[in-house]
């Protein structure tokens, strides 16, 4: 039975995180291997923090390796606290609790990222990014500033946006009113 789960697993693209990152030894991932890693160059031409130094191996997995964490596990999940989501890896501020809304998919989910206005994101700290990593094409977003991997945005959301940015709580930090 475990195999056949492994196997299944498998084919969605997610792996085994380092033991003792999720609680039980739980799988999770679909992401590639040396995305950001320490040594490489960011968008300014200085060299990366050493994010294996800075993050745990959860958070490393999933903003640096482009991974996911599994469904309903998330710390973040279920905040209804009034404040800002930041990144984990730089602080940028990325969603507001205003825009959180409960989608039932087991991810944080919010209808736009902080400092957008409508379909104008040129003041937020997010960046869409096409996502060809699965058989059904999807948008992955990204930090502005560090580039870090944080979810996907999907246009099954709520209205205003009609827009759903499913994003990793682990890719998050909170900071409260």
């Amino acid at each position: 039975m475990a195999r056949l789960l492994q196997r299944g697993l498998s084919w969605l693209g997610w792996r085994d995180l380092p033991s003792g990152t999720v609680p039980g030894g739980a799988s999770v991932g679909g992401g590639r291997a040396g995305h950001g890693d320490a040594g490489s160059l960011n968008k300014h031409g200085e060299a990366a923090t050493d994010w294996k130094k800075k993050l745990t191996p959860e958070q490393y997995y999933v903003t640096r390796e482009k991974g996911t964490e599994l469904p309903f596990s998330g710390v973040l999940l279920n905040n209804a606290e009034p404040g800002m989501y930041h990144c984990v890896c730089c602080d940028s501020p990325l969603f507001s609790s205003e825009k959180k809304f409960c989608s039932g998919t087991g991810w944080p989910s919010f209808t736009e990222a902080h400092g957008a206005s409508g379909s104008d994101e040129s003041e937020a700290n997010i960046l869409r990014r096409p996502d060809y990593s699965r058989p059904a094409p999807r948008v992955e977003v990204v930090c502005k500033q560090c580039e870090a991997h944080l979810g996907h945005v999907f246009p099954d959301g709520p209205e205003p946006t009609g827009e759903r940015f499913c994003i990793n709580s682990v890719a998050l930090t909170f900071k409260p009113n």
